[in-house]
């Protein structure tokens, strides 16, 4: 057991003492909710039977575990929801986008897989809270697990509930001190920690701002997306061909989209991160399309290499060049790399390039 650890006589001693280590593990934010979900778990039954969801199957796996945490972890009766900045200091979020010569890849992608790094840090503040209680009553014993995007959970609403943010229009976790450009994580506890009465209201008003901005109209009103639609889901998650209609939306975006983000006028407020590992790797923040295209498989798997965008794969990324490239200024160097990669690629990255060429006549 760890003797540096304070000895704890009162819950909301523990309680302080747990923020203390969330910020010095890099968390800008905390708060503890309970479980009830009833309300989000209607909303995501009906958003399911729309189909909104596309190809992503995993949503409605599970039943209704995601809306019923206890069910995911059993004992759970308190979340521990936490939030971390990842924008870049010195970083253009538009930049990349104005110049349809070069390639935009969403900003929180550029380093280092969020994952992995944030769950450590999680797991590291579910022991230190493991070790207190274990110090307050060695015959107490707490149970836990952490979470980073990568279980079915309603993290978003979860974090709504601890006082995180409010869902914005955009489905977006929204805070009004920091924007949107930031990661949920959770700890999912059998410990009867106090609950955080903070649960934030929507400050959205009438701005639609989020909805107007978006390339492909993904937007079937406020707070309801159509993730078929969505660049995000088209560039990410879709295998296969990208509808034809829904190319020239996405114009110079190859993984992901940020422009509801861009367009919400509450990430005036947004916050640089203070971590090293989410600095872009290999200037991909300036990347131009041709330079990304050039890649072949073995240079993509080593220059991704525990980064996000590896999640699309070699096949997926030629494709969403290729949308990009037709929708790039029509050049000589454009029209020959397009003919060149169309030799020796994939007939799914073939048709794609078909439709690249035919858009520079």
């Amino acid at each position: 057991m760890n003797s540096d650890l304070p000895h704890f006589t009162l819950a909301a001693d523990l309680r302080d003492q747990l923020e203390l280590w969330a910020k010095e593990l890099g968390f800008q934010q905390i708060g503890v909710t309970d479980i009830q979900l009833s309300e989000h778990e209607e909303r995501l039954q009906q958003w399911l039977k729309q189909g909104y969801h596309g190809d992503m199957g995993y949503m409605a796996d599970h039943g209704n575990m995601r809306s019923r945490p206890d069910e995911l972890q059993p004992g759970t009766i308190r979340v521990i929801s936490l939030r971390m900045d990842y924008l870049p200091p010195d970083i253009s979020i538009t930049e990349q986008l104005q110049d349809k010569n070069n390639a935009y890849i969403s900003r929180y992608a550029l380093g280092r897989d969020y994952h992995k790094l944030i769950r450590k840090r999680l797991t590291q503040l579910g022991k230190k809270l493991q070790q207190a209680i274990a110090e307050l009553n060695a015959e107490q014993q707490m149970n836990y697990r952490a979470f980073v995007d990568s279980a079915p959970l309603l993290e978003r609403a979860l974090a709504n509930k601890a006082g995180l943010g409010w869902i914005g229009k955009n489905t977006m976790l929204i805070n009004r001190k920091a924007g949107s450009y930031f990661f949920l994580g959770e700890i999912l506890t059998d410990l009867p920690l106090t609950l955080d009465s903070r649960y934030e209201k929507d400050h959205c008003g009438r701005c639609t701002s989020c909805l107007d901005i978006c390339p492909t109209q993904a937007f079937v009103g406020p707070h309801i997306l159509d993730a078929r639609r969505c660049i995000s889901y088209l560039t990410i998650e879709l295998d296969g061909p990208i509808p034809e209609p829904l190319r020239p939306g996405i114009g110079n975006r190859i993984f992901g989209c940020d422009d509801c983000q861009i367009g919400c006028p509450w990430n005036r407020f947004s916050k640089h991160t203070q971590e090293a590992d989410f600095t872009p790797r290999h200037q991909l923040d300036k990347a131009t399309l041709l330079e990304l295209f050039a890649w072949d498989e073995t240079t993509f798997l080593k220059r991704t290499e525990g980064m996000p965008i590896r999640r699309t794969g070699f096949e997926n990324w030629q494709r969403n060049i290729a949308v990009a490239l037709g929708n790039a200024p029509t050049s000589l160097e454009v029209i020959e790399a397009l003919k060149r990669a169309r030799v020796s690629t994939s007939p799914l990255v073939q048709e794609h390039i078909d439709w690249a060429l035919k858009q520079h006549g």
